[in-house]
């Protein structure tokens, strides 16, 4: 059951997730057919982010109320719908809205998904089945996004609008998929009586010292990642010399490795241990994140493997980190927490987004300047979340629930 349990899930992470990063790819091709500047394209990502913040810090207050498996399919519903929408914008005010609300349901999905995962299976075997779940990014990557980028240039008629069309259509299947393979999880609603005043509750989580740590922990990680990842594409093709049309080839080959790797370093998470292995991921993820953003014109083996290796360090330290957050606090409460880490992740991806929006910009001959600053800023989040995970051990040991 568990296989098929999982394989489920990670469906479910895969299209939030393609839906999501889907975006940034597009980046050339919105600023051009929109008219838009690299400001206004980092607030189109940041509109998922902060509605995917807010919507999860909201979730708080009922996602531990109600049976998991129903609610997954509430949530899922609403992100099909929302995305489907995105596909019909017919310019950037309605895009723009559009994101926002995809971003509602989909920033709850994903904090949802690990929840559902921590709440099924035991500690000793959840970084490798966090890292099966979190493949879901490397697959976006490997499949997802080569096809979206594919059928924007190949259906004319749609454009840009193509990929969150064929993202709505596969999640239709997903769907079914999920009433079929993921059981009714009611183990959490057996402490829920016990609970007086439930914003006291969210309140009492919210500024307990060992969890702001977990808030302020994945924040860094987020940080690290995001101010560079949403203009790896822009900058590659306006500064590199890299052409739009083989654009995909950095997410075929950066998530045909992480794919691979996920599940490798959960595996060896589970073996030498989550923090151990973090550490070494956030040092190593420092080399591709200050070489991508100081890329210059080179042979395209070099940009790919850089390229590579940025995907699969840079997603590689949220296995373990994961696994680590989702220890930290007791089952009943292990829902409303992981949706205010959700929260804490898509803010800081969005204010990432923004902020390096507002810092990069470009001259006359459309280059795009300042993108090194943003290399330095994500080199300095990525060495203090290295610090701050010795601070951060698992309370709660409990079996599969």
């Amino acid at each position: 059951m568990n296989f098929f349990f999982l394989l489920v899930l990670a469906g479910v992470q895969f299209t939030h997730i393609l839906d999501f990063m889907i975006i940034m790819p597009l980046g050339p091709q919105l600023i051009k057919d929109l008219d838009i500047n690299t400001h206004e394209f980092g607030l189109l990502i940041s509109s998922y982010t902060f509605a995917a913040a807010i919507s999860g810090l909201c979730a708080t207050y009922f996602i531990d109320r109600f049976e998991r498996r129903k609610l997954l399919l509430i949530l899922y519903s609403g992100f099909i719908i929302s995305t489907l929408a995105c596909g019909f914008a017919s310019n950037y005010k309605m895009l723009f809205l559009s994101r926002a609300v995809a971003g509602i349901f989909g920033g709850i999905l994903g904090s949802f998904v690990q929840t559902i995962v921590a709440d099924v299976i035991p500690y000793e075997r959840r970084g490798k089945a966090i890292g099966t779940v979190l493949s879901a990014f490397s697959l976006a990557t490997v499949a997802g996004v080569p096809l979206g980028l594919f059928l924007s240039h190949v259906i004319t008629a749609l454009d840009w609008r193509a990929p969150f069309i064929f993202i709505a259509c596969f999640s239709v299947f997903i769907f079914f998929l999920c009433l079929t393979f993921i059981p009714k999880i009611t183990a959490h609603l057996e402490y829920k009586n016990n609970e007086k005043n439930r914003i006291y509750q969210i309140f009492k989580l919210i500024i307990n010292p060992e969890y702001l740590k977990g808030f302020l922990f994945i924040s860094l990680i987020m940080l690290a990642g995001f101010f560079v990842i949403p203009y790896i594409a822009l900058y590659l093709t306006t500064n590199v010399g890299y052409l739009s049309s083989k654009i995909f080839l950095v997410y075929l080959c950066g998530g045909i490795a992480t794919l691979i790797s996920s599940r490798f370093v959960g595996y060896l998470a589970d073996l030498f241990g989550k923090h151990k292995i973090f550490k070494y991921l956030a040092i190593l993820s420092l080399f591709p994140i200050i070489v991508t953003t100081h890329l210059v014109p080179i042979s395209e083996w070099i940009i790919l493997l850089d390229t590579t290796l940025f995907f699969v360090l840079v997603s590689g330290r949220i296995v373990p980190a994961m696994a680590i957050l989702s220890q930290l606090v007791e089952s009943k409460n292990r829902g409303t927490f992981m949706s205010l880490v959700g929260s804490a992740q898509m803010f800081s991806t969005g204010v990432a987004s923004l902020f390096a929006g507002l810092i990069i910009t470009k001259n006359a001959e459309g280059l795009i300047l300042r993108y090194d600053y943003v290399g330095y800023f994500a080199a300095v989040f990525g060495l203090i979340s290295f610090f701050l995970v010795d601070y951060m051990h698992p309370k709660y040991d409990e079996k599969s629930v």
